[in-house]
């Protein structure tokens, strides 16, 4: 007796979709491990090539540049060509720009081949968000996206260990540390191989034999797939600017950024921040803060099912404006209560930004959903890249705490813009949460009555 026909939306997780998930997860582990390794390398690249501060700086934000540009230019592309070519061609790009490290002998050569680097995991995060959003049922689809972060940690963690243990390795050892990250990314692209096209790319092609193929070999005879084109022929980024989609753009867009700013400029320069706000007594503070990084971000995976997509990204902003403009009045004498706020905020930082993988990924159709998250996440390095080069330099000129405040005066940017522009996308079908208005805009939408009901 046949099983009963099933809609794609609707299966329950597999192990197809646990391995898709799993070498979609490997660009983030990847990229986590790249970011950790570079400041350890730095403690015998820096000497060793006589690097002054600029070289340094350039080094230190190669590969979000290099993001920058991947994401902008393979989200593009894979909109066009598909998703599975760019998925195996990023991690080429990867693995071998990994290895080139080894072999550098300037600070220019070593600039561009992380450049490669950043440019292979901007387009593999533009390609494995939409390749996982396609593939996922909706039940599952905010835990798998939200999971990204997770991993990221993970990998960022995992460099610190791998790193401090290679410093015996000799004066030359930032060349083994750098180059190793061409292990894991190797091991990513020989499980890629064999990686199917996303059928709901190949039904907006009109290749429905196709599409129909890989979705019984993979997911059963018995899944259903929406076989209806959505019949736009347009695609990248004159859609993303029409009319139709130019606020869901710029929502995604500027929501990441005001999570990612604070992130970055806070997180990278963690040991002299604490220093400065009185509170660096041995390592125990921020080592404390780096595991409640690793807490929030699996805590973030459990607010995704939880709550609403919509109140657990305004509510997150809110918390983090308060508690940022808090660390930036709160006196040195209320060390605890500054350690304590701190806490907070590191916690909850690293859960919301879970939401990162999320809302791109379910906010644009088919066509142009690789061109939207490339784009968002272009926009999200280069802000990140923008506020972690002038945190040291706001600090020198105006101070600590007004510093502090003018991030959390970004956070409750955020917070107006989540309120005013963020869809409820939670339990609608990939389909529907591409078309979600936020309450604000039209409460009468599919996704204002899942917003009331959840």
């Amino acid at each position: 007796m046949s099983a009963q026909p099933v809609k794609i939306d609707d299966l329950p997780i597999g192990r197809f979709h646990i391995k898709i998930a799993g070498l979609t997860f490997g660009a983030h582990f990847t990229d986590g491990y790249i970011l950790g390794l570079i400041g350890i390398a730095f403690t015998l690249l820096s000497p060793q090539m006589q690097l002054d501060a600029f070289w340094q700086g350039l080094i230190g934000a190669s590969a979000l540049i290099g993001l920058f540009l991947g994401s902008l230019f393979f989200g593009w592309i894979s909109d066009k060509v598909g998703r599975q070519k760019i998925f195996l061609v990023s991690f080429v790009l990867i693995t071998l720009a990994s290895v080139m490290q080894f072999y550098v002998e300037s600070a220019m050569a070593l600039f561009l081949c992380r450049v490669l680097i950043g440019i292979g995991l901007g387009g593999d995060f533009s390609v494995g968000h939409a390749m996982l959003a396609e593939f996922a049922p909706r039940k599952h689809r905010g835990v798998l996206l939200g999971s990204f972060s997770v991993i990221w940690t993970f990998g960022y963690v995992a460099a610190t260990f791998v790193g401090t243990a290679m410093l015996s390795l000799g004066d030359d050892a930032w060349r083994w540390m750098l180059a190793s990250s061409a292990i894991p990314a190797a091991l990513i692209l020989i499980a890629r191989i064999g990686t199917p096209e996303s059928p709901r790319w190949l039904v907006n092609q009109g290749r429905i034999a196709e599409a129909r193929a890989i979705v019984k070999k993979h997911l059963g005879d018995h899944v259903e797939l929406d076989e209806t084109p959505s019949g736009e022929t347009r695609s990248g980024y004159a859609v993303l600017f029409s009319r139709e989609y130019r606020k869901r753009t710029a929502f995604n867009c500027l929501f990441f950024v005001c999570i990612v700013m604070p992130y970055f400029a806070i997180y990278t320069f963690l040991p002299s921040i604490l220093q400065k706000m009185g509170l660096a007594e041995g390592f125990g503070t921020e080592l404390m803060l780096n595991m409640l990084l690793i807490l929030g971000a699996l805590i973030g995976i459990w607010c995704t099912i939880k709550f609403t997509r919509r109140g657990f990204l305004i509510n997150s902003f809110i918390i983090l404006a308060v508690a940022l403009f808090l660390l930036a009045v709160l006196p040195g004498s209320a060390a605890w209560l500054m350690v304590l706020v701190f806490g907070v905020f590191t916690l909850v930082l690293s859960a919301v930004s879970n939401l990162v993988g999320v809302f791109p990924a379910e906010s644009f159709p088919t066509e142009v959903r690789a061109s939207g998250i490339g784009l968002a996440t272009a926009v999200s390095r280069l802000g990140s890249a923008i506020s972690t080069f002038l945190l040291p330099v706001s600090v020198a000129g105006i101070g600590l705490s007004p510093t502090m405040g003018i991030l959390a005066a970004i956070l409750a940017i955020g917070a107006l813009l989540s309120w005013a522009w963020a869809p409820e996308t939670k339990s609608l079908t990939l389909s529907q949460a591409c078309k979600a208005q936020s309450p604000v805009e039209g409460g009468s939408t599919v996704a204002g009555k899942v917003a009331a009901s959840v």
